[in-house]
């Protein structure tokens, strides 16, 4: 008797931890205002899009990865079209080294499965059947295309907002439906993200199936964006992910996604994910991205096409038209990187039961003083558990043979002691 409540005193320690954990873990999930949360992260005099200063991310070799308008910071990640991660290591003014990691296991098990299907035109019936939404709009309304508008910045009228438009007409032309917020969050200073906040929550409220905030880089050469896609002139994009964001696996994984869906229909139209310091307000859903179109020195209308391919890719990956379900990359079990809210919830559950065991296993090395007596504890539990289980499985399996010999043919020779002692085995198991 004294082993069962020790049992179940220590059941008791486990689930309290468990509840706190738990408690920890919807504390991660945004605010019911998501509107009131400030982008503290963000400080007002380093923009993170920087004309006329370029940041160059190099690999160990010296050999250039990727250049950019924006500050690099150490532990900032790249993430290439074929899969190949990169980190960056250390920062020496504009030039950012990074060292290589190995290949994305997720971004190849996407390639694998885009190319293993035909991914069709979505049908007009089948958006209106899902009935999803998309919702875009931009942080910085400014920005513009130099060779198109003849300048890089319009202050609240910029050339990004015929780039946005683009998706819009793309997408309400294949019948989905489409809430497009043209609210300027000028200036043009990272404050812009506190701004673009509220415009991101009121959208929220339509329930899209994905947010987009939509800009376009500051590097001086067009030719780093520029390619030439099914014999058209594109400006290649960038997706942006925050990676100071509790949800930034969810919205890495859709980064993911759509990268590998768009490459898959129109050859390597996403050139990259950059992953960097911030949030960008991507912690407000799981498919929240940001979209660098081209940069201010390509053409307006080569910008709109790269992201006019983009959009193509984006059914299929959120799954309005018909698709695979999302697969699970070479050795990564189901504790890996969410896809979507459903894998977060998964991920969240693995955590929880993760914690609750090491809570439980340092309650007893706290309350057992030294190492010696935390392993005669472990082990005594251990018998505590099995004896508890043990015997009454095979009171069970002894009492079910016996019943079986009443029930039978077989001629059984009367004991009363045998009896009474399988009486006291129906009570007691009774009681339970």
């Amino acid at each position: 008797m004294v082993g069962r409540n020790r049992f179940r005193f220590l059941c008791g320690v486990l689930a309290v931890l468990a509840g706190v954990s738990l408690f920890h873990v919807l504390r991660s999930y945004p605010s019911p205002h998501p509107a009131l949360a400030t982008a503290g992260i963000f400080d007002k005099g380093t923009p993170d899009h920087l004309i006329g200063r370029i940041t160059t991310i190099v690999d160990e070799q010296g050999n250039m990865l990727s250049m950019m308008a924006r500050n690099a910071y150490a532990g900032d990640e790249l993430y290439t079209c074929e899969g190949r991660i990169y980190r960056v290591a250390r920062v020496e003014g504009d030039r950012a080294e990074a060292k290589f990691m190995g290949m994305d296991p997720q971004i190849i098990a996407y390639r694998e499965l885009y190319a293993g299907q035909n991914v069709a035109v979505l049908k007009n019936e089948v958006a209106q059947q899902k009935q999803s939404s998309f919702a875009v709009y931009h942080t910085h309304s400014d920005e513009s295309y130099v060779p198109s508008d003849g300048t890089e910045s319009i202050p609240f009228k910029g050339g990004i907002y015929q780039v946005g438009k683009t998706m819009v007409d793309r997408l309400k032309g294949k019948g989905i439906q489409v809430n497009y917020d043209q609210t300027p969050h000028d200036p043009h200073d990272n404050n812009a993200y506190v701004r673009s906040r509220r415009t991101a929550a009121n959208l929220m409220k339509t329930n899209p199936a994905a947010i987009f905030d939509i800009h376009r880089d500051g590097v001086p050469d067009p030719g780093y964006y520029r390619a030439n896609i099914n014999g058209e002139k594109v400006a290649r994009l960038r997706l942006v992910v925050g990676r100071e964001n509790p949800r930034m696996s969810a919205n890495m994984d859709f980064a993911r996604r759509m990268m590998t869906a768009a490459n898959n229909m129109h050859a390597n139209v996403v050139k990259e994910i950059f992953v960097g310091r911030g949030d960008y307000n991507q912690d407000l859903m799981p498919t929240a991205l940001l979209i660098e179109a081209g940069t201010h020195t390509n053409t307006k209308e080569e910008a709109a096409k790269g992201v006019s391919f983009f959009t193509e890719a984006m059914p299929t990956a959120l799954g309005i038209a018909p698709a695979p379900a999302a697969p699970t990359a070479p050795g990564v079990g189901v504790g890996g990187r969410p896809t979507g809210a459903a894998g977060g919830a998964w991920k969240a559950l693995g955590w929880i039961l993760g914690v609750t065991v090491v809570g439980g296993l340092g309650f007893l090395l706290i309350s057992a003083g030294n190492l010696e007596n935390f392993k005669k504890r472990l082990s005594g539990f251990g018998k505590e558990f099995t004896s508890y289980f043990g015997p009454r499985r095979a009171l069970r399996k002894r009492l079910g043979k016996h019943d079986d010999k009443r029930g039978g043919n077989t001629p059984e020779v009367y004991n009363p002691n045998e009896n009474e002692k399988l009486k006291d085995v129906r009570d007691e198991l009774t009681k339970d």
